[in-house]
């Protein structure tokens, strides 16, 4: 039920818009000044606040103004009285949300609660996209291996050299690449990311360094590629090891010269751009099969880290456990399920193909099937092969 706290020192219109309100199935709460409003409003969430303006100990301006420091997400909407209008619309100016002239027109008044409702959802679901897109999940584990990796990138980040990163699908490549990339002096400029493994061979290049309209076919307009989107910044290579030799010859010359050319163009642009790679094959092995370039491997493999598959450091899992159904308690909205020992030890001495990917999924998996707890029964019948 939205809470809506009503702060006037007039009881008649405190009880009028109290009725009103709670018919309209919200809940309310009422303030008799701008002292007592304010200290409700800090020791509880609204999510919407109608403050009058004339008010002993506090007027209504002054508690808009600290509101907007303290808790400008919540939208405070000014009653005025006839005389007042003038400074109503003053404080809408200044920041609240609205005003409504006494004595209240309902229909006016309803409206106006429920574009502010509107607005703090709004600006709640922000909050959280926000937090989802921007937030760097800790690299978790205390094993020898992930400590090295740890202070890898606290030395390296801070400088331009390029980075490869090795290890199998799932152990957390992308995780690594990422940490460079906020530790780095490039952090406030974009991270962009390419799968090579996921796009065609022959749209790389245009997808790379981008294409002239009419180049080919399907090239209706101009489009700018990731060494341009990413001037400034880091461009993640993931699974370069599956990148055609026609495009790596081309990745190669933008890193010697920082110049690209755009598909079906002739015009060098330059590019400030730091180069992160990274791969689940043995790229000296591809060297080898010719499948690979010699010269484009030793110009990314600068700094070489290599992380560890799950099974190599099975000392983490109690961690990534604990991470796992911390995260998942918070995306369902409920208590964090609890994990008995013998359940942590059995998916210890579980082989993880899929490594910490899979160990997610395992563990959402017996946070939806499992009891209270997790248990060694619920791991052996969800969790382990039959």
């Amino acid at each position: 039920m939205s809470q809506i706290l009503v702060i006037d020192d007039e009881r008649a219109i405190r009880s009028v818009l109290k009725d009103i309100l709670t018919n309209e199935g919200y809940k309310v709460e009422e303030a008799v000044d701008g002292e007592d409003g304010w200290k409700k409003f800090m020791a509880a969430n609204y999510d919407v606040v109608l403050c009058d303006i004339k008010m002993p100990k506090m007027d209504g301006i002054e508690f808009l103004s600290k509101a907007l420091v303290e808790k400008p997400e919540i939208p405070v909407i000014i009653i005025s009285g006839h005389g007042n209008i003038e400074t109503a619309v003053d404080a809408v100016k200044k920041g609240a949300f609205d005003y409504i002239a006494k004595p209240p027109d309902l229909n006016r008044m309803l409206i106006t609660i429920r574009n502010a409702m509107d607005k703090t959802i709004l600006v709640k679901e922000t909050k959280v996209l926000k937090r989802k897109i921007s937030r760097v999940q800790e690299i978790i584990g205390e094993s020898e291996a992930i400590q090295k990796i740890k202070a890898t990138i606290e030395k390296v980040a801070p400088t331009d050299a390029r980075v490869l990163i090795t290890g199998e699908n799932g152990s957390g490549k992308e995780l690594v690449a990422r940490w460079l990339h906020e530790k780095s002096n490039r952090a406030n400029a974009p991270l962009i990311e390419v799968n090579c493994a996921a796009i065609p061979g022959e749209l790389i290049e245009s997808e790379l360094f981008g294409h002239e309209k009419g180049s080919f076919t399907s090239a209706i307009k101009q489009r700018i590629g990731k060494f341009e989107q990413a001037n400034g910044g880091t461009l993640f290579l993931d699974e370069i090891g599956d990148m055609s030799l026609q495009a790596q010859a081309k990745v190669l010359r933008a890193l010697q010269e920082g110049k690209i050319t755009r598909v079906g163009g002739d015009k060098e642009i330059n590019v400030d751009v730091r180069v992160v790679a990274a791969t689940n094959k043995n790229l000296l092995e591809e060297v080898d099969a010719k499948n690979f370039r010699l010269d484009l491997y030793h110009r990314l493999g600068v700094i070489l880290i290599p992380v560890p598959s799950l099974n190599e450091r099975t000392s983490d899992i109690p961690l990534l456990i604990e991470k796992f159904l911390e995260d998942i308690a918070e995306e369902y909205g409920e208590a964090k399920k609890a994990i008995e020992k013998n359940a942590i030890i059995a998916l210890q001495n579980k082989k993880w193909s899929g490594n910490i990917r899979e160990l997610r999924n395992v563990i959402e998996r017996l946070v939806i099937l499992s009891g209270k707890t997790i248990t060694a029964d619920d791991v052996k019948n969800y969790a382990l092969p039959l």
